[in-house]
């Protein structure tokens, strides 16, 4: 059995009620893990959680063991660490080149000197085919580059694992496929472990080792799984609907 990386017990998610119950789960080194659900079913407030932009309303989260809520600032800035995030939107800032945004947490977290710096910022470029484009502001790039641009940027201080928020959001299908031959990549060759917010089938499929999936009505997780196990052989009913895309 691998380690668990990521601890989630108990957890109620929501702001000042909530919207999932009593949710846990881990998620073991080398995996990459998918939490899934329909509109509104608190996929994306579990993940704030998760990445310590808001506690959850009961429950604790560990990443490597260490929690990112009731600590102290050094113990929770160690917490931190351990992973990189990115967004649905990629939240580059568009005034700063592709090379200067992946520089941000080298400069906020390292004393590396500038040219150090510079250097690590073109090998993440290089990780993820954008090497060539160090110079290029966000404005100058297609959508599924600012996905792998970001990807680069949270992969700057070589996290443990890496949480993504809808990576394929408004990509097309081929591009779409090519972040995910990335993600894979980045699993095989970096060692990260993946966690991934998403509903698109195809990126299901093709990157997920297990799935929990979370459903707005009853409140709480209500499968959990590969993808094929839970396409093929769940009988909840939202579950079926969702692999199988029931109306």
């Amino acid at each position: 059995m691998k380690d668990a990386v990521i601890t989630v017990k108990d957890v109620d998610a929501g702001y000042t009620s909530p919207v999932v119950r009593e949710i846990s789960f881990d998620v073991y080194a080398g995996e990459i893990f998918v939490i899934l659900g329909g509109s509104g079913c608190g996929k994306s407030t579990l993940l704030k959680h998760m990445i310590g932009l808001n506690p959850p309303l009961a429950g604790e989260i560990r990443l490597m063991g260490d929690r990112l809520f009731g600590v102290s600032q050094e113990e929770r800035l160690r917490a931190l660490r351990h992973f990189g995030v990115t967004y649905q939107s990629g939240a580059l800032f568009g005034s700063m080149t592709l090379l200067e945004n992946v520089c941000l947490p080298l400069e906020s977290f390292t004393d590396l000197p500038r040219e150090a710096r510079c250097l690590v910022a073109e090998m993440k470029l290089e990780l993820v085919g954008l090497k060539e484009y160090a110079c290029y502001f966000p404005s100058d790039i297609s959508g599924g580059m600012k996905k792998r641009a970001a990807i680069a940027r949270a992969m700057a201080l070589d996290p443990r694992i890496l949480f993504l928020d809808e990576p394929s959001a408004g990509l097309d299908p081929v591009t779409s496929a090519g972040l995910d031959r990335l993600i894979l990549h980045l699993r095989d060759t970096q060692g990260v472990t993946v966690v991934m917010v998403t509903h698109e089938l195809a990126s299901i499929f093709a990157v997920a080792d297990r799935c929990v999936m979370l459903d707005k009505q009853e409140q709480r997780l209500i499968a959990t799984g590969s993808p094929a196990e839970l396409r093929e052989h769940s009988e909840h009913p939202a579950v079926r609907a969702f692999f199988n895309r029931e109306g």
